[in-house]
């Protein structure tokens, strides 16, 4: 319950969501217009237009989890789209740096082996 780590897949929703959706109104932004499956173990995150709230959609064993959180002071940064896929793409990381207000399009990454995900 409540596990979220650098294990899971992230998609940032690349459209802004009215924060008053729920569970239904989220998993329907996930099947109509990211085209995934919300029951998919997958992490969707989904960030209001003035970009002061972040959720996450999350199926775990049993049921659907929300995260919500209000930035009182602040915006959330968010990173570049990735052109060919048309979707953003997060790590853990990416995340856990958007949340704490660190800008994405500024890092210097450096070379780490990393295993391929599996793309359905």
């Amino acid at each position: 319950m409540f596990n979220l780590n650098d294990s899971l897949t992230y998609y940032l929703c690349s459209v802004a969501v009215d924060m008053r959706g729920g569970f239904d109104r989220l998993c329907g932004i996930v099947r109509n217009t990211m085209g995934r499956d919300p029951l998919s173990g997958e992490v969707f995150v989904f960030i209001n237009r003035s970009r002061t709230r972040i959720k996450l959609l999350h199926w775990e064993r049993g049921g659907l989890v929300l995260y919500h959180k209000r930035l009182e002071h602040g915006r959330i940064s968010i990173p570049k789209l990735n052109q060919s896929t048309g979707h953003y793409h997060l790590s853990w990381c990416d995340l856990v740096l958007m949340v704490e207000g660190v800008s994405l399009n500024r890092i210097i990454r450096k070379k780490r082996y990393n295993i391929p995900h599996k793309t359905a």
